[in-house]
């Protein structure tokens, strides 16, 4: 097996490429990896393999790879279907180290091609080679050059050297960035387009630049994610190394997952699942494409920063006002002007001190009264940061307010120049000088919110060893099917407080049972085979005696027998009626992208409407549980919202973080477990579960 050092120098340094397929037909797109990696500076050996030609593009064509003296770094399979499939049987034969397949066709294109995906995972395995794709369109350094790819985006005249590496599982999106990228004076380090990611994916590919002294931040275009572990720790290593890794992922909406879904051939996933990673791990994930380019300029170099008031000083308030209005909206605060600079502009005539952002208008569009107001903000210790909105003189009149701005560039705070024009020059002439410079105040708003409340990696919360009693308790649902009264059995051994219940095999017993438990009771069907009572009709509430409860009984049995004529009823289970401030709704699962996960909501039977919750990946302590419970907007009238009495919260939290531990791999076999409702009661009286859901792996 190829190591770290190894494969990055194959990766992004090769002296010597075979491009098996390549073609003399420069219309072809087979012909532009040879193309472009000359165009561009490769100084290596380019190998072209095809059998039917001794010569392609100037370069010595061969046969096969066997006709090739010598190691190979990396080759680049331009062919399709089954013969690339054999292509890279030949690569790993040969002892290629490093493999790229162009064509999709695989996993992404239904059955057929998800076998011939299997040939090429069979091969990796059995060969060692090492494989990006299939479905990449590349992998590209710009210092030493190595434009090893079929993007026509590299068909520019230059490619612009940077300090920013780009991991995209879109390979047509890699050009997106370096145009964008190109038309600000940026340019990357290494960009590499993983594809379907067969083999090497986006989290060991990260892990590689954590290492590259070339690479200053770390940029992921996602559609999905396959391998959480490796990239949970090349973030904490990049983190360690002062390096951002910024995240661009698809899949907010429905819609979005869709998409994903079909164009990668994997699932992409829960949106707030994907967060919770992020959070996790001190990813920085961003909402806007536009922001890959946009916030590394805040972030590298610079140390994480506690706070998020920003001044905003401007010469065009409309301007400012979209830039201030999206940072509110982040959650980031707008400072006060500092009295200083009142007092200083007021015998200029120029009142600053009547709202929150300090206006210059106009009038104030001069270089000592830009530089001057600048000056002062960033000395002032009533902010964290500063952003500057320029007007209109941005886009004809650089001199007036963008000029005097470039000796900002190594401000101890962070400093950024917002452009409400559509003014390029100036642009690039703040980021030559190294001043983060924005076209939209979206993406202003945003970079500022990510450098001021970027998070960092958080300590990974211990599990202690399960109990005897949990244990036992799951082994009993994993061999009779978990009912409600075995749940409760289960959740109760976690440590979750649980509604006092008994369980009984037909109505007869019912009265007797109603006598110990204490009406008023609940009366629900028991059954393994019925996850949701209420739809079946086997829930009856409030009932205030034993015979009413019997009674009751037999009608919810007709019920169930009539929605669900299979399932195996095992009677019934009579639970003490609760009442509480707030119901929330619990739940664990096992993601299939990130691991364990936790998430509270707002509970009851509208839960899945109105969708107010918090996820975060499991386990969590109290701590991170309060922050959950924070989230809610729902559980504010349980926080202390206006006369409303106050709940229980330091239980909940307590409660959360106890189920949390079916993360521990003791319970490996819970994929989902539910409590909904669990009741909130007032402070100091603690919380109870009284209805849960356990589902096992089949």
């Amino acid at each position: 097996m190829t190591g770290p050092h190894s494969l990055f120098a194959s990766l992004f340094e090769p002296k010597r490429i075979a491009l098996i397929g390549a073609s003399a037909d420069v219309t072809k797109t087979t012909s532009r990896p040879q193309r472009f990696l000359r165009k561009h500076g490769f100084a290596g050996e380019i190998l072209p393999v095809n059998p039917s030609r001794s010569e392609i593009l100037g370069e010595k064509a061969y046969k096969d790879l066997d006709a090739i003296a010598g190691d190979i770094d990396h080759a680049y399979i331009l062919l399709n279907g089954k013969a690339a499939v054999d292509a890279l049987a030949a690569c790993g034969r040969r002892g290629v180290k490093v493999a790229s397949i162009l064509a999709g066709g695989f996993a992404d294109a239904g059955a057929a091609g998800a076998s011939m995906q299997d040939d090429l995972v069979r091969i990796v395995r059995e060969t060692g080679v090492r494989l990006v794709g299939p479905n990449s369109i590349g992998t590209v350094s710009t210092d030493p050059a190595v434009a090893l790819t079929a993007n026509a985006a590299f068909a520019v005249d230059k490619l612009r050297a940077g300090s920013w590496g780009l991991v995209s599982q879109s390979g047509s999106l890699i050009g997106a960035l370096l145009s964008r990228a190109d038309a600000r004076g940026i340019g990357f380090s290494r960009l590499i387009s993983v594809g379907n990611e067969v083999d090497l994916a986006v989290g060991e590919i990260a892990d590689l630049l954590v290492d590259d002294p070339k690479t200053k931040a770390i940029l992921l275009f996602m559609e999905t994610l396959r391998d959480g572990d490796r990239l949970a720790r090349a973030a904490r290593r990049a983190h360690a190394a002062g390096k951002p890794v910024i995240a661009y992922k698809l899949g907010r909406s429905d819609i979005g997952q869709e998409l994903a879904r079909s164009h990668t051939g994997a699932i992409a996933g829960s949106d707030a699942t994907f967060d919770a990673f992020c959070r996790r791990h001190g990813i920085a994930r961003v909402s806007m494409f536009e922001s890959l380019v946009d916030v590394p300029a805040l972030l590298v170099d610079r140390p994480p920063i506690k706070g998020r008031r920003v001044a905003v000083a401007t010469t065009t308030g409309g301007g400012a006002a979209m830039v201030v209005d999206n940072m509110a909206v982040a959650g980031l605060d707008i400072a006060d002007p500092p009295q200083a600079l009142v007092d200083w502009l007021k015998p200029l005539g120029i009142a600053a001190g009547e709202g929150k952002l300090v206006d210059l208008t106009l009038a104030g569009a001069k270089p000592e009264i830009v530089a001057g107001t600048i000056e002062r903000l960033l000395a002032d210790d009533g902010n964290d940061a500063a952003i500057f909105v320029v007007g209109s003189s941005a886009q004809f009149n650089p001199e007036l307010a963008v000029e005097p701005l470039l000796k900002f560039a190594k401000s101890a705070k962070p400093f950024a120049v917002a452009l409400t024009p559509a003014a390029d020059k100036s642009l690039a002439l703040l980021t030559a000088a190294g001043v983060p410079a924005f076209r939209h105040p979206e993406s202003c708003a945003e970079a500022m919110a990510v450098c001021l409340m970027r998070p960092a990696p958080q300590l990974l919360p211990a599990l202690a060893e399960p109990s005897r009693q949990a244990r036992d308790a799951l082994e009993a649902g994993r061999v009779n099917g978990f009912d409600e009264r075995r749940a409760a059995d289960f959740f109760g051994a976690l440590g979750m407080p649980m509604a006092k219940a008994m369980a009984v095999p037909d109505a007869k017993r019912i009265p007797s049972a109603v006598a110990e438990v204490g009406a008023p009771v609940a009366l629900k069907i028991l059954s393994a085979d019925i996850a949701h009572k209420t739809e079946a009709g086997g829930v009856a509430l409030n009932l205030p005696d034993g015979q009413t409860a019997a009674m009751a009984a037999r009608e919810i049995e007709k019920r169930v027998r009539a929605h669900s004529p299979l399932a195996r009823l095992d009677g019934f289970l009579i639970q003490k009626m609760e009442r509480g401030l707030a119901e929330v709704i619990l739940g664990f699962r096992r993601d299939p992208l990130v691991g364990p996960t936790i998430t509270v909501g707002l509970g009851g039977v509208l839960a899945e409407i109105y969708k107010d919750a918090a996820t975060r990946l499991a386990p969590v302590d109290e701590a991170e549980a309060r922050q959950m419970i924070e989230e809610v907007k729902g559980l504010a009238t349980i926080r202390g919202y206006r006369n409303l009495p106050r709940g229980d919260v330091a239980a909940l939290a307590k409660a959360i973080a106890a189920f949390s531990a079916l993360a521990h791999t003791a319970f490996a076999d819970v994929m989902e477990a539910e409590i909904n409702p669990l009741l909130v009661k007032r402070e100091g009286e603690g919380v109870v579960a009284v209805d849960g859901l356990v589902l096992l792996t089949k």
